[in-house]
């Protein structure tokens, strides 16, 4: 890898995205950048490239947290500082890693010296580094939850604390915060994107010229990135300057009473909760027109900052995709006068001039549109109005699952296909867990350890301390303290002494849906309310951290609709349009949930599964497998019981004659029935709390140790 990055002016196109960097590097309280979008998009490559622009930064000699030479913190651990003159040096770009731990993110104490000398011995975390720079988060969706609490709380107020067992320290955390993420691999919780003080919304290019582009400038870059990067070299120093300028212009720039009330309206009007946005809008819009070169706000700032600020604060729940009615927008802000100010440049980075023909980073159109010729021509249109392809994607926009294709024969050709019908309402669901203790990757539906939560008892560490309990290091210390020769009031402690606190907390799962598509679901009432079932139980499954998958059963087989995701909003989409009709392979469907819940253990052991068969019990077809489909399906059954896999089957038979054969197929499986009413939380034939096994089911494939 290259170590000349590549050159942020060089970036085709994704005006937004350039834009919401800079104004946060023109004004860091902004609140930083969440960037959404496909994969191949050129979000780290953009980011990467912003460093290079930002203005050098002086710091104390041999302070490694980077404090100014003119203004030191009073509380560095490195401190007190003499005044003095100061080294300066690039603005640091640091990135954190997905699996990073807590004690690489907010830095590490040496408890045993703490305990045995009384020294705070503090090793600094990529927190420290990053002050007075950017941290980058890639991926910033697959972070644990407590990861991206500890990184927002750190951005918001400036600084970060490390608290050990009554020791603590806290330095100075000031850095610009970008985090990418692929929707498709997940969405971030409401509480977490509202965090974030802009989003802005990637797609690749559809234009083939303009794709041209792209590939031509990563081709000329990955040649020879220095020679790339010094064609460039006028441009990047023409916006590190106009940032250096925007910074010092921004103290003098004017927000009135006028534009505070349009902030407040446009809020007001997308319904947005709390007033983290109006705050966001009214920094936005001061760093707009700092940017602009202009010491009032005016309306196109507003506008401009709504656009950035609002989309992802929209969201009632996780399947509804961000975005913005730009027409309502306009309207709100239509009832505001106009301004007669100075005329008012283009807000967006300006445009690369006619290129020499290289090629692009990992996509992105050029500014030039469709009209653009191969140079990459600017726009001619200005201001937030330039419909450039890295503009907000509406849902309309936005990934969809093929449509289905109605057929005059179902699966299996026994009948008419009918088409998908829409989920009815979702409503909160009992808890579904998993029997045990786990040891998988946090989250909020069944018992494991975890490194947080209640203390349960306490061990060697096995590794690097990261957990001390007091009381069990004490007490290990206690018995060799004449041994030691002790001689004053302080404790005696060897690193043999130290004891790791084991915790409980709970786990996400892996809740696979096995749902019954067949001809026997079709009624049109009935199939809306199993997928509003289904939709409920995906909600849950989303706030408890799981993943998810989606196995259908009709006609002559079943398929994986979905393979196991965090994106529960991909699921919910493939249930949504899903269509029924055809015989009912009951036993195809249960064997294909057993080769996925095969493969995902090989892949993730830890993660526990549950699974949830949605059916009436019916099974009418042997598909591939022949023989009696009642008997395949009872053998199916009893086989994934035997393989220790949790299960619970929702029955979907309704009328006043019930067959009762789900409840069958649950004892086959080794799990309870619940049907549709008594999932609901609020239900008074409330059946499930918790998923129990049988006392003589066989053991789980991955049988729990014992808490500590």
């Amino acid at each position: 890898m290259s170590s000349t990055p590549f050159p942020f002016t060089a970036v085709v196109g994704q005006g937004d995205l350039r834009l919401a960097l800079l104004l946060n590097a023109v004004s860091p309280a902004v609140g930083g950048v969440l960037v959404r979008g496909e994969k191949g998009t050129a979000k780290s490559t953009a980011v990467r490239a912003l460093s290079a622009l930002l203005p050098q930064v002086d710091v104390v000699p041999g302070c490694r947290f980077s404090c100014a030479p003119g203004a030191p913190d009073p509380a560095c651990p490195d401190g007190p500082h003499e005044a003095g003159p100061g080294t300066g040096r690039p603005a640091r770009m640091v990135e954190l890693p997905v699996g990073a731990s807590e004690d690489r993110l907010v830095g590490a104490l040496d408890i045993e010296r703490a305990l045995a000398e009384g020294v705070k011995s503090f090793e600094p975390g990529l927190l420290a580094d990053a002050h007075r720079g950017i941290l980058y988060v890639d991926e910033v969706n697959l972070l644990h939850d407590h990861l991206v609490d500890l990184l927002l709380d750190a951005a918001a107020m400036g600084s970060s604390y490390v608290e050990r067992e009554g020791v603590s320290v806290r330095h100075a955390a000031r850095f610009l915060l970008v985090g990418t993420m692929n929707p498709e691999e997940g969405e971030l919780r409401p509480q977490l994107l509202d965090r974030f003080g802009l989003t802005v919304e990637v797609a690749a290019s559809r234009e083939p010229a303009q794709r041209v582009e792209v590939v031509r400038r990563r081709l000329a870059y990955e040649d020879d990135p220095a020679a790339f990067a010094g064609r460039w070299a006028e441009e990047e120093r023409a916006v590190r300057a106009r940032v250096v300028a925007a910074r010092a212009l921004l103290p003098q720039v004017r927000l009135g009473d006028g534009a505070l009330l349009q902030i407040a309206a446009a809020c007001a009007g997308f319904e947005v909760d709390g007033m983290r946005a109006d705050i966001v809008m009214a920094r936005t819009a001061t760093a707009l027109a700092a940017w602009a070169g202009r010491t009032e706000v005016v309306k196109a700032d507003v506008r401009q900052a709504a656009l950035l600020a609002l989309p992802h604060r929209r969201r009632r729940n996780p399947f509804d995709a961000p975005g913005l009615d730009e027409d309502l927008l306009d309207r709100i802000l239509d009832g505001f006068p106009d301004e007669e100010p100075e005329p008012d440049p283009d807000p967006r980075p300006d445009p690369e001039p006619e290129g020499p023909g290289d090629g692009g980073p990992e996509g992105g159109p050029p500014e030039g549109g469709p009209g653009g010729g191969p140079g990459g021509t600017p726009p001619q249109r200005d201001g937030a109005d330039a419909p450039e392809d890295g503009r907000q994607a509406g849902p309309e926009e936005a990934p969809q699952a093929p449509e289905p294709q109605p057929s005059a024969q179902g699966a299996g050709g026994t009948g008419p296909e009918q088409a998908a019908v829409r989920a009815a309402a979702p409503f909160r669901t009992k808890v579904l867990s998993v029997p045990g203790l786990g040891e998988g990757a946090a989250g909020r539906r069944s018992r494991a350890r975890t490194a947080h939560g209640r203390t349960t008892g306490a061990q060697r560490p096995r590794g690097q301390l990261t957990k001390l309990h007091l009381a069990a290091t004490v007490h290990a210390a206690a018995p060799h303290q004449m041994v030691r020769g002790r001689s004053g009031r302080g404790l005696v402690v060897r690193s043999g002494d130290l004891r790791q606190a084991t915790r409980e907390g709970r786990e996400g799962n892996l809740v696979l849906f096995l749902v019954d598509a067949s001809g026997s679901m079709a009624a049109r009432q009935r199939m809306s309310a199993v997928k509003g079932a289904v939709l409920s139980l995906l909600l849950d499954a989303y706030q408890r951290r799981d993943k998810v998958g989606l196995v259908t059963f009709r006609g002559a087989g079943a398929e994986l609709a979905l393979p196991p995701t965090s994106s529960v909003d991909a699921a919910a989409s493939r249930l949504e349009q899903l269509p029924t009709g055809g015989r009912t392979p009951l036993a195809a469907g249960l064997l294909k949930a057993r080769e996925v819940l095969r493969v995902e253990r090989l892949r993730d052991p830890s993660r526990r599964p549950l699974l949830v068969v949605v059916t009436d019990g019916r099974a009418t077809s042997a598909g591939t497998l022949g023989g009696d489909p009642r008997a395949l399906s009872a053998r199916s059954a009893r086989l994934l019981a035997s393989e220790g896999v949790t299960s619970v089957v929702v029955d979907c038979e309704s009328g006043p004659v019930r067959l009762g054969l789900a409840g069958v197929l649950a004892a086959d499986l080794g799990g309870p029935a619940v049907t549709l009413d008594g999932l609901r939380a609020d239900s008074l034939a409330g059946l499930v709390k918790n998923v129990r096994t049988s006392v003589t089911s066989p053991a789980p494939l991955s049988t729990p140790r014992r808490a500590a």
